[in-house]
């Protein structure tokens, strides 16, 4: 069996890793408006209580990495900011959201408690040092070109700015064309770096393009494919959740319904507690 991992802080509001409980990051794909934003966040906020689980809010400010050019991509920097500021304060959560610059970096820092390096990212060495550098926590999202193994490189070059405060998360393996596929045997091999694992239910249900000019997918198989992670062992679950999915910005074939988190967290609780009880 592969020893748990590390407990990281967030925020000095929760902790990652060890045997704990799964901590759930969830939140609408990206920020379409304020009322949406902070509805889902307050409902979320409310299920998660319920089942005694702890949530860190995710939303993107900016979407850079759109299929097409027409597709929408957020409000931006400034004012996507200003709303997660509000999810933080008005509901004491923990805030993740990702960056595509270097210069994003410092004021993303000033707001929000873990930065997001995405997938596509992963290998970017400057944009790695430069979160990392802000002391933050640092998330990186495997890219769907990397094998398990060679997240080591990810790590060390975080870790040569002295930060240590990082998470690895997977979201699917691409499989030939517009296609992904879940690789279970990569996430115990990545568990064995020693850094809390994250599994990203939604988008590994993606068909990335398949659309044409956007991405599909079917997220009626992201409960399965989380729990299935969680068997494994992995410490969080990401989860792009949207109250009206079909008609979101982004992600609407992947981002689960926001009325069915109550039930999905439920089942998922079970899978987990098991699991660390072994």
């Amino acid at each position: 069996m592969i020893n748990a991992t590390q407990q990281i802080n967030i925020a000095k509001k929760i902790t990652i890793g060890g045997q704990q409980l799964f901590t759930f990051i969830a939140g609408p794909c990206v920020i379409e408006d304020e009322y949406t934003t902070l509805y889902t966040a307050e409902q979320l906020k409310n299920i998660c209580e319920k089942h005694s689980i702890n949530l860190i809010f995710k939303s993107s400010f900016d979407k850079a990495n759109r299929t097409s050019l027409y597709s929408k991509r957020g409000l931006g920097i400034d004012e996507g900011l200003n709303i997660l500021n509000k999810v933080k304060t008005e509901f004491n959560l923990p805030i993740i959201t990702d960056v595509h610059e270097t210069h994003q970096c410092k004021a993303v820092a000033q707001v929000i408690d873990i930065i997001q390096i995405p997938a596509f990212l992963c290998r970017q060495t400057n944009l790695l040092i430069a979160a990392a550098e802000t002391g933050k926590s640092i998330m990186v999202k495997k890219g769907q070109f990397l094998a398990p193994k060679d997240v080591q490189h990810i790590i060390t070059k975080i870790e040569s700015t002295g930060n240590k405060n990082i998470l690895i998360c997977e979201r699917g393996t691409s499989f030939g064309y517009n296609n992904l596929v879940v690789d279970y045997a990569g996430l115990v091999e990545m568990k064995k770096f020693g850094y809390p694992i994250v599994f990203d239910a939604t988008h590994s249900t993606q068909t990335p393009a398949s659309n044409g000019i956007s991405t599909g997918g079917n997220r009626l198989l992201a409960p399965y494919l989380m729990n299935a992670a969680l068997a494994v062992g992995v410490d969080a679950i990401f989860a792009e959740v949207h109250p009206d999915p079909d008609n979101a910005w982004s992600d609407a074939a992947n981002q689960i319904q926001l009325s069915n988190v109550d039930n999905i967290l439920s089942l998922a609780k079970q899978y987990d507690t098991i699991t660390k009880r072994m």
